[in-house]
């Protein structure tokens, strides 16, 4: 499978990027600046580009089979990250190209509590990611009305950190996912597995997903 995957340096990225070659796919990674390229192995193809350009995205997504968002913006910069997911939903709109978006946990409903959702939730999150957080939401909601392209969304669990890969994971649709002891995470690694496993076997098209250890 030819793969592009945008924000490919990040440390997300550069752990789908390791999977994705692991597999034996043909890489595409695009980065924003020059930088990023010594995070990433020399087996992939490097692209710099910018993502919040639609005419960029759509020469990157131009003859591929998937295209991976995993882009996140710096501190300070959050409401970039909508701006980006719009571009790249328009490109692979364009192209015909499925697109694979990492979102955020911002939507997700708190077991047990109806409608109330870890962004709404009183004093789930901390300040320092409320921006973040936010910007998420709006990401979620602007696949949501997205009428053209095929997009799916990934929602990671409360806790998405570096660690092992176990090839271990539950799914979830809107709900977070919560262990026996109310623990709610996955590895940066085993997440990169659960974007891969959708990326070979489409199950949640057009829809959002999330996953949890």
């Amino acid at each position: 499978m030819r793969i592009t995957i945008f924000g490919a340096a990040g440390d997300v990225g550069s752990r789908i990027v390791a999977e994705a070659l692991s597999r034996g796919h043909d890489v595409t990674a695009v980065v924003r600046r020059a930088a990023g390229v010594n995070r990433l192995p020399s087996a992939v193809r490097v692209i710099t580009a910018d993502a919040a350009d639609p005419v960029q995205v759509v020469r990157q997504c131009a003859g591929q089979d998937l295209v991976i968002s995993a882009v996140r913006p710096p501190d300070g910069q959050e409401q970039q990250l909508v701006t980006v997911t719009r571009s790249i939903l328009e490109g692979a709109a364009a192209t015909g190209v499925r697109v694979l978006i990492v979102g955020g946990a911002a939507s997700l409903k708190l077991p047990g509590q109806g409608e109330v959702t870890v962004l709404t939730a009183d004093d789930f999150l901390p300040d320092s990611v409320l921006d973040i957080a936010r910007a998420c939401q709006a990401q979620y909601e602007a696949c949501l009305v997205e009428a053209k392209a095929d997009w799916s969304y990934l929602s990671p669990p409360a806790m998405l950190v570096p660690g092992e890969r176990t090839g271990s994971y539950r799914l979830g649709r809107d709900e977070l996912l919560v262990d026996a002891d109310g623990q709610s995470g996955i590895s940066m690694e085993d997440f990169a597995v659960v974007l891969l496993d959708e990326a070979e076997q489409p199950r949640h098209q057009r829809m959002r997903f999330t996953a949890a250890a």
